[in-house]
């Protein structure tokens, strides 16, 4: 699905899901329809300014899977910033991150992605303080990797967990804002 609630094409929305929205909700921090993970939506339309425009850069954190072993030295070009083109043709060089080979995640391959283990691959974390379009595949890309599954799993200590796909978990506010390192909001 789309992390939109209306779209001129036929794809799947999050209205579609099982759950009563209120009015005026929105997503922040939008997930393409190739990636998945954890999907911010509120009805405080001061958030995005908040948490993706304010001076204070915010963590966010990625789990990856690409085709082939990466080795050392390529962390440690997508560590200390690799050269991506965004939107306008513009050549950009992607600021220091961190990234960290893990162990392929328990539970992950049920549901309609079927892993083929006959195709090397390598499970990467990767935290990044922008989210430029399709950054992170762009950025594996640039070190002649080809990203495979994208998975959001938090944003700064608000965490996926074990949320599961088209499943909805309210927070209460002070707790988001808290989760989210959100300073000087008030509550409405």
């Amino acid at each position: 699905m789309v992390s939109q609630f209306i779209s001129p094409d036929e794809v799947g929305l999050l209205g579609d899901l099982d759950f009563e929205f209120p009015e005026g909700i929105h997503a922040i921090g939008r997930l393409d329809n190739h990636s998945e993970g954890l999907l911010i939506l509120t009805t405080n339309k001061r958030v995005t300014k908040l948490l993706f425009e304010s001076k204070t850069p915010h963590e966010r954190t990625y789990l990856v899977m690409v085709r082939h072993k990466m080795t050392p030295e390529t962390l440690e070009k997508l560590r200390s910033g690799v050269t991506i083109v965004i939107k306008g043709g513009v050549d950009y060089t992607t600021p220091p991150c961190d990234v960290q080979i893990v162990d392929m995640p328990d539970g992950l391959f049920e549901g309609a992605f079927k892993m083929r283990p006959e195709i090397p691959h390598t499970w990467l974390t990767i935290t990044l303080t922008e989210g430029k379009f399709h950054q992170v595949r762009k950025m594996v890309g640039a070190v002649s990797h080809r990203c495979i599954r994208l998975i959001r799993i938090s944003i700064e200590d608000l965490l996926l967990g074990d949320l599961q796909p088209g499943c909805v978990r309210e927070i209460e506010e002070t707790d988001f804002f808290n989760l989210l390192k959100i300073k000087n909001w008030q509550p409405k």
